[in-house]
Order: structure tokens, then sequence, then C-alpha cells
């Protein structure tokens, strides 16, 4: 389990932003942090992998840049 303390600034950074975005780029960074291994990124965050599947099509779709998943580098 990751705990932490949310610095203020940071999160006063976040308001007004839509929860949307908000989410897309956590998920986003926190993939990036993984090196793209969207199981560890999908633990970190809370979510299944599924979800974490379903949110990276969705922004693929869009037309964002989502890296590959290692099986589909292969």
């Amino acid at each position: 389990m990751y705990d932490f303390e949310p610095d203020p600034s940071v999160t006063q950074a976040l308001v007004g932003l839509r929860a949307s975005d908000v989410e897309r780029d956590l998920i986003l960074a926190t993939l990036q942090q993984t090196e793209g291994n969207r199981t560890h990124a999908a633990q970190i965050l809370g979510i299944s992998i599924r979800t974490m599947r379903n949110k990276l099509r969705e922004y693929a779709d869009q037309g964002m840049d989502v890296p590959l998943s290692a099986t589909q580098e292969g």
C-alpha cells in the first residue's frame, strides 16, 4: 500500500481541473513511472488491470499517445 500525505500546494493546483483530466494524467504518469508495467501501475492506483486496459484504450481512441504493453511490443 502506498500511504502518503498530499502536499496542500499540489492539491490546490488541481482545483478547477476536470476529474477525468486529473485521472488521465495520473494514470499516464503512473504508467510512465512503472516503465510501462500496466499491472504494477494498476496496483499502485488501486484499480483493476481491466480498468487500466479500458482507460488506456479510451485514451488511445481519443488520439493520445499511450505506450504499448510488453505483449503488444513483441
